[in-house]
């Protein structure tokens, strides 16, 4: 087993081989999970989870037996919004009824505000990272079969989390909401499904859901990737009388693929350090900033599509390219960079402490900034 000596020696390390950066990554989760289950596993037991000074109460139910992978999580988020607390503690009462999948774990968490958009604020982020660590440790949910739902605001705010959280989930489903800013583009590879009433006219509810099926649709025709499932129930209104229940089996269908060869990642207005294998380093984090790249595992190619921002950091490890080969690195399809990266303990601990799962470890990074490729 690798021996770890913190910030100086081996942390400094560069040039590790695969088996070592596993055996570190596995470390370094291991020690994680200790602390978390520590310091927040009380949050778990108790069923009210913190992010600052944001409290999220919550109850969950485990349905079936429990698969070798692990179990699916289903976080599934009540309606209402701006509005009495009374009136969203009851929609919380009947979201908790809503919905049962065949397997897994059904999370319903009760909003920490009551505004319109309570689902989407700055603080969700935080509390689906906790769900998604915790869930692991205490109902050992398998990171690849995490789902999000949501009906009426719940459904606002899928429309916003999953796309600005693509890299988390297997799958989403929308049901009687509104997308605001959403950013289509971020559901390249992220399954997405649409349950709307025909007659759901605040808002323009309705007309808006008819326009995001058809920019799907047309994604996937001109692009591949944008799988969607749509359903407009023309004689229902804002409630559906329960028709979108057929979201549960759709979505598991689906395992999220942590590496997709393709990523088109757009900032929304509450920014994120990274998605699956792009980081946004110093100057990717104003709303809007946008980076398509792909990757080649035949060619042991990275090439850098299109971007706005500029400097661009990108984190690969040995399921995408050949670490132990030279690594071609692509900006607009032009060369400028052709050597073999090194994996870095640096860059495994950055990884870990930033909370991210077993999954999205990238023991080698680098940025490209004015075209010219610096190895981090």
């Amino acid at each position: 087993m690798l021996c770890l000596l913190g910030t100086g020696g081996l942390w400094a390390q560069s040039g590790l081989s695969r088996k070592q950066a596993d055996e570190a990554a596995e470390r370094l989760l291991k020690e994680r999970e200790e602390k978390i289950k520590a310091d927040y596993g009380h949050e778990w037991k108790e069923g009210v989870l913190t992010n600052g000074d944001y409290k999220m109460k919550f109850i969950y139910k485990v349905f079936g037996d429990k698969p070798a992978e692990g179990r699916s999580l289903y976080i599934s988020m009540h309606g209402g919004g701006g509005a009495p607390a009374a009136l969203n503690d009851q929609q919380w009462e009947n979201q908790k009824r809503l919905y049962t999948p065949k397997e897994g774990v059904y999370f319903v968490p009760r909003s920490s505000t009551d505004t319109w958009n309570m689902w989407h604020q700055f603080y969700m982020d935080g509390f689906i990272d906790k769900i998604v660590l915790l869930s692991g440790i205490f109902e050992d949910v398998n990171p690849n079969k995490i789902y999000v739902m949501g009906y009426s605001a719940g459904g606002d705010g899928t429309f916003q989390l999953a796309p600005r959280l693509a890299d988390h989930w297997a799958a989403a489903a929308m049901m009687a909401g509104h997308p605001n800013n959403a950013k289509i583009e971020c559901l390249r590879n992220l399954p997405f499904s649409i349950y709307m009433g025909g007659k759901d006219a605040a808002y323009n509810r309705n007309g808006l859901a008819r326009e995001w099926i058809a920019r799907l649709d047309s994604l996937h025709r001109a692009e591949g990737g944008f799988i969607s499932d749509s359903h407009i129930f023309e004689e229902c209104g804002h409630w559906m009388n329960r028709r979108d229940t057929i979201a549960m089996e759709w979505m598991s269908r689906f395992k999220r693929n942590p590496y997709p060869q393709k990523v088109s990642w757009v900032q929304d207005d509450v920014s994120r350090d990274s998605f699956y294998w792009l980081y946004a380093g110093d100057t990717g984090k104003n709303e809007d900033t946008k980076v398509v790249a792909e990757y080649d595992p035949d060619t042991n190619t990275v090439n850098v599509i299109e971007t706005n921002s500029p400097s661009v950091v990108i984190g690969l490890n040995d399921h995408m390219v050949n670490l132990d080969k030279p690594v071609t690195i692509q900006l607009n399809g032009k060369t400028i960079y052709k050597k073999r990266l090194p994996r870095t303990l640096r860059s495994i601990k950055a990884d870990v402490d930033a909370g991210r799962d077993a999954d999205l470890i990238f023991p080698a990074k680098f940025k490209i900034i004015n075209g010219i490729v610096n190895v981090l």
